[in-house]
């Protein structure tokens, strides 16, 4: 040993062999090694350890050590570097899975205004997804500009020229934005002009149709309403009598009678009857979510399509079909006119998707006088008519009706449709057909067919009375915005003083077992023993209503119309229990009173006696019986039919 060095615990020694020996001290296990070293260490360095090791072996490590810390601190960094992303995505899932029904519809009804609005050059907000995409996309062309442009000058660029060259990227992006939405404007406004090119060819040639029509048979009032409310729209009306299949009128008979539309959403009509049919719709329909319900009635109201594809899902391509054909939809009406279209009806085929044609009409192709016909039987009870026009005089002063079937449908598969149709004029799809003095039942259509966009709407009305069923179709931009139901709707306010529902109610001329009983006993007390029930029956009214004054004659009373009653109201004499005077009558007869219409019923009031009570009768006196008859009571005096007894 040449040099002992020590430090604390560690000492340092080199040997004869030129290598250097590590001593640690304080170990409490002695472990001495043979050789020369340990023989020359004896005494106070005999506790020592001796390890023979390099300071290269020593320098390995500390780098290998500085390697692995450095890469783990690389992996953490990265990690926590990705945390906020990953937890901001999946709080934003967590959030969309959170989302209600009725906003998600918003959100996607916002998402398609947005859409609309970026294709018509309107409203030049992007979403934030567009905008990120457009920063990124400038700034990777920012950087592969610079990177060219040092290459190209060898050398870094300054601050000065780095700022002017990103400026000219940005700008010339900017303006490639404005040329885009330039071009798309001029784009929009080509393809408006060129529809409006096309509706206004539509228009006049529907115009050119009405001018060619056959007027022969039809109401004039009925026609000249039709036309009114159809005025400058591209399309055909049908109007008709329900309950017999008169037609009153049809304007644009071209299109009504020899053109096929795709009826759109008017075809869930064949596929509710078709499911109440065949009991794929129950009948009575319980939700199973308290927050949102969804049956036939608001179906029908709203034009659901995802329900009526569940119902047709379950139904059945041929059972749709089959019914479809029982409601007339497929061959021709049996119009009396010279040429009528007969429809078609899908078929399967490659590519066919078979849910749209129960809510969206795939593959049908109807007329509207076809829809006027259906509409008619589920007004009727399920009688499909035969629509006729009557031409000549005889067919119109007697108009024969025509039954092609009686359709094998129950009535209250007809009922359970009625309130969906309801519900969609007064508050669903069909509220421009609103009428506020009659119900109206109707079912509204909005689609692209074959030549554009195609607006159906088919009703009838009044509901209690079914006297109208009106069909409008229209092409074009016409069919937007329920043009039809519009349409429709102006015809049933115009017409509701002649077929709507009558303000005052037609009176029963029939009387109820307590009137009946009135009349008897009225009629044994007076000793006509002829008069019956019966005969009381087809001469008394059952309404109170504000009778003429017996002073004035009935001369310049008009014509009752049809299906009214008329009322005379004849003076009440009073009379004794135990007189009997013949009645008093009008200073003036009514002799020039027109006769009432065939049909219609005359009641009469009959003069009615004062009776006396029981007890005055028992008692022998009678107060009125020394009076002597009245004269005849003013209207406003006058007592109702039914006679009461005296009260003291």
């Amino acid at each position: 040993m040449k040099i002992l060095t020590t430090a604390k615990d560690v000492f340092h020694m080199r040997n004869d062999a030129g290598k250097y020996c590590h001593f640690s001290v304080g170990v409490p296990r002695i472990s001495m090694l043979a050789g020369p070293v340990s023989k020359s260490l004896k005494g106070k360095y005999a506790l020592m350890t001796l390890h023979f090791q390099t300071p290269k072996l020593r320098q390995f490590v500390l780098i290998l050590f500085v390697f692995i810390s450095l890469c783990l601190s690389s992996t953490v960094l990265a990690k926590r570097k990705h945390a906020p992303a990953g937890r901001g995505k999946s709080a934003r899932a967590e959030k969309g899975r959170r989302l209600s029904a009725r906003d998600r519809r918003s959100a996607r009804r916002g998402d398609r205004r947005s859409a609309r609005a970026s294709r018509r050059g309107r409203g030049g907000r992007m979403s934030a997804r567009d905008v990120r995409r457009q920063r990124a996309l400038i700034a990777r062309e920012q950087a592969s500009s610079l990177k060219s442009l040092e290459r190209r000058l060898h050398r870094s660029l300054t601050k000065r020229e780095r700022a002017a060259e990103l400026r000219r990227i940005e700008l010339s992006h900017r303006r490639a934005i404005e040329e885009a939405r330039r071009r798309a404007e001029a784009a929009r406004l080509a393809a408006i002009a060129r529809q409006r090119a096309l509706d206004q060819a539509m228009r006049n040639e529907v115009q050119a149709f009405i001018g060619k029509d056959d007027i022969a048979g039809e109401d004039p009032e009925v026609r000249r309403v039709a036309i009114n409310a159809l005025g400058n729209h591209a399309g055909t009306v049908v109007v008709m009598d329900p309950m017999t299949g008169k037609i009153y009128s049809v304007v644009n008979q071209e299109w009504a009678l020899r053109r096929g539309f795709k009826p759109c959403s008017t075809i869930k009509l064949v596929t509710g009857v078709a499911g109440l049919s065949e009991k794929v719709i129950p009948p009575v329909e319980v939700s199973e979510s308290e927050r949102y319900r969804m049956d036939l009635t608001s179906a029908l109201a709203h034009s659901n399509n995802p329900y009526f594809e569940q119902v047709g899902s379950r139904l059945g391509f041929d059972k749709m079909v089959t019914y479809a054909r029982e409601l007339g939809l497929g061959e021709k009406t049996g119009a009396n006119v010279s040429y009528e279209f007969p429809g078609r009806l899908p078929e399967m085929k490659p590519g066919f998707v078979m849910r749209r044609m129960f809510s969206y009409a795939d593959g049908f192709e109807v007329t509207p006088m076809q829809l006027g016909t259906l509409v008619s039987a589920m007004a009727n009870g399920g009688k499909l008519l035969v629509p006729q026009t009557p031409h000549a005089g005889r067919e119109q002063s007697k108009f024969n009706v025509k039954v092609r079937r009686q359709l094998e449908i129950g009535t209250d598969v007809w009922q359970r449709m009625v309130p969906g149709m309801v519900g969609s004029v007064n508050y669903g799809s069909g509220r421009k057909a609103y009428d506020p003095a009659q119900t109206v039942a109707g079912k509204t259509g909005t689609c692209i067919g074959q030549g554009g966009w195609v607006g159906l709407f088919t009703s009838y009305a009044p509901l209690a009375n079914p006297r109208l069923a009106v069909v409008v179709i229209t092409q074009g931009t016409d069919a937007h915005r329920h043009v039809p139901a519009a349409v429709a709707g102006e015809i049933y306010r115009e017409l509701n003083h002649r077929f709507g529902t009558p303000t005052n109610m037609q009176v029963a001329a029939t009387l109820d077992d307590e009137e009946k009983d009135v009349a008897d006993a009225d009629a044994a007390e007076t000793g006509d023993t002829t008069t019956t029930g019966d005969s009381v029956e087809t001469q008394a009214a059952t309404a109170i209503a504000p009778a003429p004054t017996a002073n004035k004659p009935a001369e310049n009373e008009t014509t009752t119309p049809r299906s009214t009653v008329k009322r005379v109201v004849m003076p009440i004499e009073k009379r004794s229990a135990t007189a009997s005077a013949p009645a008093p009558t009008p200073s003036k007869p009514v002799q020039n009173e027109p006769a009432t219409p065939r049909g219609t019923v005359k009641p009469v009031l009959m003069p009615i006696e004062r009776r006396v009570p029981e007890s005055q009768k028992q008692d022998g006196s009678n107060p009125i019986a020394s009076k002597t008859p009245a004269a005849p009571v003013l209207p406003g005096d006058q007592r109702p039919r039914r006679a009461q007894p005296d009260k003291h």
